[in-house]
């Protein structure tokens, strides 16, 4: 069934129940806590106080009250730390028994704020991640409509950039009439699934965002909007955390990018951005990609005693093969093959004597014969 990402008030969503992204208490707080118990009025509060609390990762359901829906559910997310307190798991735990609350209290739609991403501090991507993730594997099983609501457009900033691409994903207008169980019931019936399977590299964004279902039944020239803005998404934020890997590398090893140049990716899936300005990348180099990940051909070496020692070293270890006997030319490889030639010959005559370069941003003369 569909999940949709709208952008909304979440006290104005008219569905049978909406989520508030409450703290331990239950009494009310900030943020969209504070503006569902204003809207809800004084008899939200007095009904929480009979709760008595909740344990983060979990969730209580209460009464509507003056608000459009029937039932608020009150969902306490964790506080970000550092991502190694189980701050993960017990967001996961959060939707979950949100869910499943709802669902034993017949709710047929559901609308979730992005639980933990406001004060609580959990990075707003990530939150994106796992509300995709766990309301997707819920509803592979489940018939409800949820909805992931999102109050202005900079809850979309990842990385200090503005999430412009899935800004066509977000519906800027909500549809108030698809409240009654029958109209609910006609439009889930005509809405649809993407059909074709998105290619995922990220962490941030990989199998959740592949499982999102398209929202309600719209046209198709519309839904190839919604789906090129998620490929374009995924495609940026791999961009980013490859980059920011690239930046971390040069910080622990003490590089200067200015000695060797950082690796952006660059992707047809988003033909239409460039990395950066034409003039600004008149000494940038091209590289492919394989399988096992990026491939970087050497293109400057330092011309110093280690690299005179490395070519003896190599013309060296090539006789000792030739001795031991003579290669193959491998078709497949395109290259020069001996075959059967033990480890211990290789790491002793070769390895455990090559000296690697101080600009490596990967290895060092310790790591090469480890």
């Amino acid at each position: 069934m569909p999940l949709q990402i709208v952008r909304n008030d979440i006290t104005k969503m008219k569905v049978d129940a909406i989520v508030n992204a409450a703290n331990e208490s239950l009494l009310g707080g900030g943020g969209v806590d504070g503006c569902i118990h204003r809207a809800a009025g004084p008899e939200l509060l007095v009904e929480c106080e009979t709760l008595h609390g909740c344990k983060t990762g979990s969730a209580k359901i209460t009464k509507g009250y003056k608000l459009p829906c029937k039932y608020v559910i009150h969902a306490v997310g964790p506080r970000w730390y550092d991502g190694r307190h189980g701050e993960r798991e017990l967001l996961i735990s959060c939707y979950r028994t949100s869910l499943m609350l709802a669902k034993e209290y017949g709710c047929e739609s559901v609308a979730f704020p992005l639980i933990s991403s406001g004060i609580f501090g959990y990075p707003k991507d990530q939150a994106l991640k796992v509300a995709i993730d766990t309301i997707s594997s819920f509803l592979l099983e489940n018939e409800m409509t949820v909805y992931i609501v999102i109050f202005d457009r900079k809850a979309y900033q990842i990385s200090g950039k503005l999430f412009a691409d899935i800004a066509s994903y977000i519906d800027d207008r909500y549809v108030d009439e698809h409240t009654d169980s029958r109209s609910e019931r006609l439009r889930r019936m005509s809405a649809f699934r993407m059909e074709e399977p998105m290619p995922c590299e990220s962490p941030v964004c990989d199998e959740a965002i592949e499982k999102l279902t398209a929202p309600m039944a719209v046209s198709s020239e519309k839904a190839a909007t919604l789906d090129d803005a998620l490929r374009k998404f995924k495609a940026l934020a791999k961009i980013d955390m490859d980059l920011k890997h690239e930046v971390e590398m040069f910080m622990e090893r003490g590089i200067s990018p200015s000695k060797f140049g950082p690796r952006i990716r660059n992707t047809p899936e988003i033909a239409k951005f460039r990395i950066t300005a034409k003039k600004k990348s008149q000494m940038a180099e091209y590289a492919d990609f394989d399988f096992c990940g990026d491939s970087y051909e050497t293109t400057d070496f330092t011309n110093d005693d280690s690299l005179i020692h490395n070519l003896a070293l190599t013309d060296r270890f090539i006789a000792f093969l030739n001795a031991m006997k003579q290669p193959r030319f491998s078709t497949a490889a395109k290259a020069f093959v001996w075959d059967s030639i033990s480890y211990e010959d290789v790491l002793s005559r070769y390895l455990s004597a090559f000296e690697i370069s101080d600009y490596s941003t990967s290895l060092k003369n310790t790591t090469v014969s480890t």
